[in-house]
């Protein structure tokens, strides 16, 4: 099949245009937060010019994307989806006793439809910090934008519905969108039939991925490419816990999903191919106001990638999968010193060992190469 027939999807990690970003942005919200540490997200932007300078003020919506508009427009692929970790919300209600709370002023929201995306993942740990009247706000400003979501909702049966999408003469995709306790979504935050929430896994069993099995069989046609999108693990590491493992390869052999798109840890985690399926244990943080927080630095947190997976429809299997590692710098996206890109490339290599994967950097782009599958 020719790469014309291709189905390619952008994904990539956390995407946090609250607090230090809202506010460079042209409408910020109310600076006011209730951390231990800082009480004003404007002093998330005095750390990062601290450490690599004065940021624009205000910037353009378009600002934050920096050079991953020009990669996106090169490649121009059929989806674009993200983990949007933040509410979008005006609402003052915040999560009591949660520690961090991120906002972004729904006049912002130009800041997401900039880079033309399609989809946002809410099933984190971030959507619900100020509150179900913050949480009812982020659905209705991102319904308003023409921006489908999943994995959060008034109720269980949105939560878990997936965002489907016809991709003109090559076929159906569905997005469906889950969370687990390991990555910090409260369990409370769950939803039921009702009560709204998160569409939050009780656990990793045989018997949850059944669950995911029957919402899938439920909508899935022959031909569709099903992607779940799901928020789990720590936020530093490497290390991918059996059963994560085994749940994604449950969710492959039982639910028929295609695609697995991980994050939640704050940097690139290893990948897999399964039976012809990509597996990302961990995307990596994408945009966030990070900058000139110091403490793990090993983990280049500042390091990411912008993937994009090019699936066979007929087949439902991957046809290449492609990387472009980016840094964030100034809150802004650059694209990655040769370098870097190399540090990226051995990391990978290193972590894909374990996975029966293995990368080639290619002109400033990361290959994933020979796939070596484990069955």
């Amino acid at each position: 099949m020719g790469r014309d027939n291709l189905i390619t999807i952008f994904m990539c990690g956390d995407v946090m245009t609250g607090r230090g970003i809202d506010q460079i942005l042209p409408h910020p919200g109310d600076p006011a937060i209730h951390e231990p540490y800082m009480k004003d997200a404007r002093g998330y932007v005095a750390l990062a010019e601290e450490t690599n300078g004065l940021i624009p003020k205000p910037a353009s919506f378009f600002y934050i994307w920096g050079d991953a508009l020009e990669v996106l427009s090169s490649v121009a692929p059929d989806l674009r989806m993200i983990n949007l970790e933040t509410s979008v919300t005006k609402s003052d209600d915040y999560w009591q006793g949660k520690g961090i709370n991120y906002r972004m002023s729904p006049e912002n929201l130009p800041a997401i439809t900039a880079a033309r995306i399609d989809f946002c993942s809410l099933a984190n740990n971030h959507v619900l910090d100020w509150g179900y009247s913050g949480l009812t706000e982020t659905l209705a400003v991102l319904d308003k934008a023409h921006v489908k979501h999943g994995g959060a909702g008034k109720d269980l049966a949105q939560a878990r519905a997936p965002a489907v999408f016809d991709i003109e003469g090559k076929g159906r995709v569905l997005i469906f969108a889950c969370g687990c306790t390991s990555s910090g979504i409260p369990i409370n935050w769950g939803t039921n039939d009702k009560r709204a929430g998160v569409n939050l896994l009780p656990d990793l069993s045989s018997r949850t991925a059944g669950r995911v099995a029957e919402m899938v069989r439920r909508v899935k046609r022959p031909g569709d490419l099903v992607v779940l999108s799901i928020h789990w693990g720590g936020n530093w590491g490497y290390s991918i816990a059996p059963e994560e493992r085994q749940f994604a390869h449950r969710l492959v052999d039982e639910a028929g999903v295609d695609v697995i798109h991980g994050h939640s840890s704050h940097h690139v985690k290893g990948m897999e191919v399964y039976r012809g399926k990509p597996i990302i244990y961990g995307c990596g943080d994408f945009i966030n106001d990070y900058e000139g927080i110091h403490g793990e630095e090993r983990f280049r947190g500042d390091l990411s990638l912008m993937y994009f997976i090019s699936m066979d429809p007929e087949s439902g299997r991957l046809a290449r999968c492609s990387m472009k590692p980016m840094q964030m710098q100034q809150f802004r996206l650059k694209r990655a010193s040769t370098r870097d890109e190399l540090w990226l490339r051995d990391l990978l290599n290193r972590e894909g060992q374990k996975l029966g994967t293995h990368v080639e950097r290619e002109d400033g782009t990361l290959i994933l190469r020979g796939q070596g599958e484990s069955s």
